[in-house]
């Protein structure tokens, strides 16, 4: 495939490093000083966009005007999802939007889906979240946190929302902390008096992120629609 990386910071670096390793091309590196206009569209088989949150659904309209696929890793735009799977739909466009490409990530969304179905009914028990990234990282709480906080509130009636401490009653506890040099790491708490149950997954570096997106832009490639990580699963694992 010929990738276009929109966004070419630490994360298009290594996506570029895994694209290669798996026999891709890397025909246009796209960074806050390059004009959308000065790439040949026609030669790009596939565009992954990592690169801020106020530039992600115009990074996604434009492609699917170009017919270009789009692998989105950019979080925190998801408010104006119903409008961008609306504008893709109608305009035949191609989107694959995750807000974490690790599949250990994607499985660690299983296991926490899993374990608040065992423990809806145990009241005695209260939820955290917890998460901790690089400084650089915009976002508060990270877009995996806050797909991790969703599926919890679809599963567990108990809680009516979340909040970043201070919290209101039923409310989810979320703590988001920001250290050097740290790829990603969520853990998943249930507290009561008597003990407590966690759950964790820790990123030892971006390439589970990295592979993660190449794989999406993979199966991507070729295909119209809309899709998440959990399509690609299901044809990977």
């Amino acid at each position: 495939m010929k990738i276009a990386l929109l966004g070419y910071g630490k994360m298009g670096k290594a996506i570029e490093e895994i694209a290669l390793e798996r026999g891709h091309e890397i025909s246009a590196k796209i960074d806050s000083t390059t004009e959308l206009n000065s790439i040949d569209w026609s030669l790009i088989d596939v565009c992954i966009e990592f690169t801020r949150p106020e530039l992600a659904i115009k990074h996604i309209t434009y492609c699917t005007d170009k017919q270009v696929p789009i692998v989105v890793g950019t979080t925190a735009w998801q408010k104006e999802l119903s409008m961008v799977k609306q504008y893709v739909s109608t305009n035949n466009g191609a989107l694959l939007y995750a807000s974490n490409f690790s599949v250990g990530v994607n499985l660690f969304f299983e296991l926490n889906r899993q374990l608040a179905k065992l423990m809806k009914t145990q009241t005695d028990y209260q939820i955290s979240v917890e998460e901790t990234h690089h400084i650089q990282k915009l976002d508060a709480p990270s877009g995996t946190a806050v797909s991790l906080l969703e599926d919890i509130l679809q599963i567990n009636e108990q809680y009516d929302g979340w909040s970043l401490e201070p919290i209101k009653e039923q409310q989810i506890a979320v703590k988001a902390h920001r250290e050097p040099n740290v790829p990603g790491t969520h853990q998943i708490s249930y507290d009561s008096a008597i003990d407590s149950i966690k759950i964790e997954h820790i990123a030892h570096n971006r390439k589970g992120f990295a592979l993660g997106a190449v794989i999406a832009a993979e199966f991507l490639y070729q295909r119209k629609g809309i899709y998440t990580m959990s399509d690609v699963l299901k044809t990977t694992l």
